[in-house]
């Protein structure tokens, strides 16, 4: 520390000093830290740094850093590390947690057939068009338990990506606070209303059901899924059957919101328009960045299809719909969902409840 003389300032006496008359400048000696007495031996000056330090340098580490060592503290450092990148609310940040597990789709891509595609006569299909190529459906349930469901997509399965098929992503586990709380599962949703079927392309060819499907109950939560072809005169017609369950115990945190396709801008029949308006209107989030996939896998969007094959693409919309921790608060489950049909293309809309379950901490909090 130095100061010129010229400058006519006052130092404090009791700080040793020395004066250069060559360059004019007077040089003071200090303690960084600690007692500022100049007659106090260094020993016991040391004994005073930590009740009188002084900053000379700073830096910044991950807070996560400090937890070393200690049991659990992976755990810990990864529930800060959500909670730093996502910040959600504090108040909702217990059921935030609970819902940052894996997920995964069902059914897994180990499950679906890799062989020769075996002819059936009795296989579902739809046609679009006289000389146009056919549709299978793939019938089969798709089931997760009481795992909660946080999205949906239509998928082109088969050797010849040509049958289509309805997955749904799900928690790997079920979060803790749900576990005990899921009752018997109720009947697949059915609807049969020719108000809302809908061509693809062809008035005369096959068409799609576009009722919504939702529980009358709003605690229960999507669990399975499964297509179904009808007969309406001479024409097939798709219909999606979902499986609830009810959330016992639970409450209802917001509104429901229905998230579409972003290809979903103008709709083929003025029915669904009225209906796409009506569920559009109170959740219209801004677009956001493409998602990072952290996956090991070799194929984390699934087995490789050749271009040639996949010109059924033209009649299906395969966008994944899902929510995760991005999307605030971060524990939005499914609770319906419905296809459409926009400009030829058969796509899906999902829609999103947030619950929450009543413990009986909470419980005793609320006002009787």
């Amino acid at each position: 520390m130095h100061e010129s003389n010229e400058q006519g300032l006052t130092f404090d006496s009791s700080t040793p000093s020395f004066h250069s008359n060559q360059e004019d400048i007077t040089f003071f000696w200090r303690r960084r830290g600690g007692s500022s007495s100049k007659n106090m031996p260094h020993d016991k000056w040391c004994q005073t740094v930590q009740l009188e330090p002084e900053v000379i340098s700073m830096s910044f580490i991950p807070i996560s850093s400090l937890l070393s060592g200690i049991d659990g503290s992976g755990f810990l450092g990864h529930a800060i590390n959500l909670y730093l990148r996502y910040k959600p609310p504090i108040e909702e940040l217990h059921q935030f947690l609970e819902f940052q597990l894996p997920r995964q789709w069902a059914p897994v891509f180990g499950d679906l057939p890799l062989g020769p595609d075996k002819k059936q006569q009795n296989v579902a299909s739809l046609q679009f068009s006289f000389m146009g190529p056919k549709l299978y459906v793939n019938a089969n349930e798709v089931e997760v338990g009481n795992m909660p469901v946080t999205g949906m997509r239509l998928y082109l399965e088969g050797k010849r990506s040509n049958c289509l098929a309805i997955h749904l992503q799900h928690l790997s586990s079920v979060p803790k606070s749900f576990q005990p709380h899921y009752e018997s599962g109720q009947n697949y949703s059915n609807s049969y209303d020719r108000r809302y079927y809908e061509k693809v392309q062809g008035k005369s060819f096959s068409h799609v059901c576009t009722a919504p499907v939702e529980s009358d109950d709003d605690l229960s939560i999507v669990t399975g899924a499964r297509f179904e072809v009808g007969e309406s005169g001479m024409k097939s017609v798709l219909f999606l059957r979902l499986h609830f369950a009810r959330v016992a115990g639970s409450t209802v945190v917001k509104k429901p919101v229905w998230d579409g396709s972003p290809a979903l801008v103008q709709k083929s029949g003025i029915l669904s328009t009225l209906i796409s308006t009506k569920f559009s209107t109170g959740h219209k989030p801004p677009p956001k960045p493409a998602d990072v996939n952290i996956n090991s896998a070799l194929y984390p969007e699934g087995p490789p299809t050749p271009a040639p094959t996949r010109k059924l693409l033209r009649f299906v919309d395969t966008t994944e719909m899902t929510r995760g921790p991005q999307d605030p608060p971060g524990y939005w489950v499914v609770s319906g969902a419905r296809l459409m049909v926009d400009r030829g293309k058969i796509s899906l809309r999902v829609k999103y409840s947030l619950l929450a379950v009543i413990l009986q901490d909470d419980e005793a909090l609320l006002p009787g």
